[in-house]
């Protein structure tokens, strides 16, 4: 049985075994009733986005500027993001532009990638999920967590490697991760990338 305390709003996923009874996983997670508090409570609090508020964007510190008199939606210069509009709709705009700006990014590190290894990505797609960072769907659709785009580069080019390397090896086999490793470039590069989100993902969950 494994438990889960998604970090945007503490709520808990409890994975069964597929012969595990309800019931067993019932009491599993009565007994393990401090354990998930004590991961709520650890819980950093969420930071909105509004003028002033700090973004991570490619792993670098970015200061909102709201930009009521603004034309142009959204802009980067230099360390700052700049929303035009009216302050209600700048989480909306902004969560619109990194959604636009992180499908761009990834269909083509993606497909650049696919055809390196004699495969097609027909489709992709982001999403804003809290249980995975992205996936591969047996018809070569992928599928990825805008939020990566707020990771250093490396972290988003790794998970695209790594759907991509399932349109090969519809598993975690070595072979897969041999191919990962080949499309980063080193197995020095996905140890990396696997580490940093395994220390730092669960932080990205918290903005917006």
């Amino acid at each position: 049985m494994l438990l889960r305390v998604m970090p945007r709003d503490g709520a808990v996923i409890l994975v069964l075994p597929t012969r595990a009874s309800l019931k067993s996983g019932q009491q599993f997670v009565t007994e393990q009733v401090d354990w998930i508090l004590a991961r709520q409570e650890e819980r950093p609090e969420s930071q909105p986005w509004q003028d002033g508020a700090v973004l991570p964007l490619y792993g670098a510190p970015h200061i909102i500027r709201h930009r009521p008199a603004g034309r142009g939606g959204v802009w980067v210069e230099q360390d700052e993001i700049h929303v035009a509009g009216r302050s209600e709709h700048l989480p909306r705009r902004l969560r619109d532009w990194l959604k636009r700006r992180a499908r761009e990014e990834f269909a083509a590190t993606a497909r650049d990638m696919a055809a390196s290894i004699g495969v097609e990505v027909r489709r992709v797609t982001v999403r804003d999920t809290q249980s995975r960072w992205g996936s591969c769907s047996a018809h070569g659709n992928l599928s990825f967590s805008w939020r990566l785009l707020l990771a250093p580069p490396a972290i988003g080019r790794y998970l695209v490697a790594h759907e991509v390397a399932h349109l090969k090896h519809m598993d975690h086999s070595d072979s897969f991760w041999s191919l990962c490793a080949r499309l980063l470039g080193s197995e020095q590069d996905l140890r990396t990338a696997r580490a940093w989100l395994r220390r730092h993902g669960a932080a990205l969950h918290l903005h917006g």
